[in-house]
């Protein structure tokens, strides 16, 4: 290898270096607890370094619980300039199957829930450095379906990412949805099957709310999760992150 060749790849490796300690030094995470009903919640927060009033996103976990995907998802967004407060609907517990992740899925009263999303939504609105209204919520899975539950309980929410949640198809179901929504959809969901997405999509529209549904055809439920070795999509993953960016920076970036 040439000494020209090798200096050019030591640079790359340099900058690339660089980019990952810049990248690190611009965020901060931290666990925080925010009170909701008689209870308090913990959420991990990602926070941008820069100063002033950043956007902000609630990001709902799927049925597995706060997981290191997760807070790399808020790490993810705080990069890119989002406060982003991950809540955790489990109080603490994680599932490691799937048995033991429906068993706690099914055990969160659906009302505890909506008050936890509240509570969060509140929260954020009150910090110095939130500009309350650009405040969003994600989720993927059961976080999908809170995300859909969440924009029917925020009036005040400004924008929606479901991914391959359950969602209400009819039109006084959307009827409390002020914001625009964006959902992505697995072609092979069993689930929350893409028919039932695009019948969303239809009362949406039917209701003038904004809407952008995305179906993709050859893949199954969770197929964002890079942990999910069976229905791991990296192709549509990418494409998929590249949409909610985008969906996000056009009502958050105002």
């Amino acid at each position: 290898m040439s000494s020209a060749i090798s200096k050019i790849l030591f640079l790359s490796a340099l900058m690339s270096l660089f980019s990952v300690v810049s990248d690190a030094a611009a965020i901060k995470t931290m666990m925080v607890r925010y009170q909701s009903g008689q209870d308090t919640v913990s959420a991990y927060m990602a926070i941008p370094e820069a100063t002033g009033k950043h956007p902000a996103l609630i990001v709902i976990h799927e049925w597995w619980g706060l997981t290191d995907w997760i807070k790399q998802d808020a790490r993810n967004f705080a990069r890119k300039g989002y406060l982003a407060l991950a809540i955790d609907l489990y109080r603490g517990k994680l599932a490691s199957d799937p048995s033991q992740a429906y068993r706690l899925m099914v055990s969160v009263p659906r009302e505890r829930a909506v008050t936890d999303l509240e509570s969060a939504f509140e929260y954020l609105r009150t910090m110095k450095n939130v500009d309350a209204s650009r405040i969003g919520v994600i989720g993927w899975c059961m976080g999908g379906s809170y995300s859909f539950i969440a924009a029917t309980h925020l009036p005040g929410l400004a924008a929606c990412v479901i991914d391959y949640g359950n969602v209400d198809t009819t039109t006084a179901g959307v009827a409390s949805i002020h914001c625009p929504v964006l959902c992505n959809f697995a072609g092979l969901d069993n689930t929350y099957t893409p028919a039932m997405g695009k019948t969303f999509a239809g009362a949406m529209r039917a209701s003038g709310k904004r809407i952008e549904f995305y179906e993709y055809p050859d893949v199954n439920h969770a197929f964002m999760n890079p942990n999910n070795t069976s229905g791991y999509s990296e192709i549509e993953s990418r494409v998929a992150w590249r949409r909610i960016y985008t969906f996000l920076h056009k009502y958050l970036w105002r």
